[in-house]
């Protein structure tokens, strides 16, 4: 089997594989190292985030449920440790396997190991070092949520490889992403339920949204590569199906909230948020790559919003049962 004949990448002026221009890696980071941090991505954390949120809601989730005042806050540290370890892990791992498509790609083609910084194999072992150090984060936490982190290693291998055999590689990353949204619960309880499982399923939902977004920024360097996305898939309706994505999770975690015992000021953060994600299908320009990329970006005061509202909710209804 022949490799695809691969376009020659055009730049497009967004920088370093989007980098936000002056970031930190660029201004302070030695140069010998700033190759391996823009291979984890640490010049860009808005994928952390999106990474970590879900596995904040889900902590936050069970204490709401145990009716305690605040988060187990050395279980956010320690989610937030992994989360920034596993992104950096996933990431250098999905270049590694995609490293002959991301030359063919625009914003792709400077990142490490296209660009000759990073040598293949280097950025395989930093893969696994990195997922190293993310295991002795994960056996802090109980036995039943080892398992559950070790599950999603899977996830995370076949990843790379979904976009060159299905049009859904963003329903896998759905699936990897927010794994943390049945984590979190599990490091508090020790066991899974039926609020967790809908956080999760609208988790996914969301995911599947907002990459979608990020995907049509490359949409045609793909189709001209081989490579498969929701972008492509939906098109010209892409407005419509995220709205519908994006409808569905709100819809999961209204039901996630109900069947963990939150108050009314969870559901006034749920309906800030439900406008957020309204303004970016109404606002979402497929063809303007920065509209999407700055779309796609926002998708943090998402997270924001909803871990603050579970937080105030837990404050409010500790003090009002105290009074």
């Amino acid at each position: 089997m022949t490799e695809p004949k691969l376009p020659v990448p055009i730049d497009n002026g967004l920088g370093p594989a989007d980098a936000v221009a002056g970031n930190w890696v660029d201004r302070y980071a030695p140069a010998t190292v700033r190759p391996y941090l823009r291979l984890a991505r640490l010049d860009r954390p808005i994928g952390t985030w999106l990474l970590l949120f879900p596995c904040w809601w889900s902590v936050a989730l069970a204490e709401v449920s145990q009716s305690r005042p605040y988060p187990n806050v050395n279980y956010l540290i320690l989610f937030a440790i992994g989360a920034l370890l596993m992104r950096g892990a996933g990431c250098a791992f999905n270049d590694w396997a995609d490293r002959d498509y991301d030359a063919a790609v625009a914003r792709t083609a400077r990142r490490p190991i296209p660009s000759g910084d990073v040598t293949p194999e280097a950025a395989l072992a930093f893969a696994g070092i990195l997922a190293f150090m993310a295991f002795f984060v994960l056996i802090a936490f109980n036995g039943f949520t080892i398992l559950l982190g070790i599950a999603s290693l899977s996830l995370v291998f076949i990843y790379p490889f979904m976009k060159r055999i299905t049009y859904w590689p963003q329903f896998v990353l759905g699936l990897a992403f927010n794994w943390g949204a049945l984590m979190g619960w599990a490091a508090v309880k020790g066991s899974l339920d039926i609020a967790p499982m809908l956080l999760f399923v609208g988790s996914v939902c969301w995911t599947i949204g907002y990459d979608t977004i990020y995907a049509h920024q490359d949409a045609e360097d793909d189709a001209s590569i081989g490579l498969k996305s929701t972008a492509l898939k939906f098109g010209d309706d892409t407005i419509t199906w995220v709205g519908g994505f994006y409808s569905a999770a709100v819809l999961f975690w209204v039901a996630a909230g109900f069947f963990a015992g939150t108050h009314l000021f969870f559901y006034m953060c749920i309906a800030l948020v439900s406008l957020q994600l309204a303004w970016q299908v109404s606002t979402l320009n497929i063809r303007d790559p920065e509209n999407c990329l700055w779309r796609f970006r926002s998708n943090r005061d998402v997270g924001i919003a909803l871990f603050l509202g579970l937080v105030a909710d837990m404050l409010l209804s500790w003090w009002s049962g105290l009074s």
